[in-house]
């Protein structure tokens, strides 16, 4: 099983763009601070990770519309490694999250979800958090 959970700040606002098939994505940058004591120095240690998130359709438009740079956020998905080549034909390749779930952090906000209809006309509906 591939799922990831991780809590962070966005390091970047969420950047929305449409497929020409008309699928919403939309990528965030996510920061994640780790803290620790070193038992040997008794020094506090600090460590900051960073990830690439990727999201698609109606969690893609609700990420976009309901978060922004600087906020806390947890994510959940998976890890997928993706290659290609640049125009100057070298292999790259990189490691990112696909999210199947975003929110709001609430270890230190408060957050006011409204429900949202889907646009496919199901009875389903999709909550999105505001702050």
């Amino acid at each position: 099983m591939n799922t990831v959970t991780i809590t962070g700040n966005l390091t970047r606002e969420p950047e929305i763009r449409y497929t020409k098939e008309g699928q919403a994505t939309a990528q965030l940058g996510v920061a994640v601070n780790r803290r620790w004591q070193d038992r040997s120095t008794q020094e506090w240690q600090e460590a900051t990770s960073f990830f690439d998130v990727i999201c698609w359709r109606e969690l893609a438009e609700n990420v976009a519309l309901s978060l922004s740079k600087g906020m806390r956020v947890v994510v959940t998905g998976r890890i997928e490694q993706r290659s290609w080549e640049n125009e100057e034909g070298e292999h790259r390749s990189k490691v990112e999250i696909t999210a199947d779930e975003i929110g709001p952090s609430l270890r230190f906000a408060t957050a006011d979800v409204q429900r949202t209809q889907r646009q496919s006309g199901e009875a389903e509906t999709q909550e999105v958090g505001t702050f």
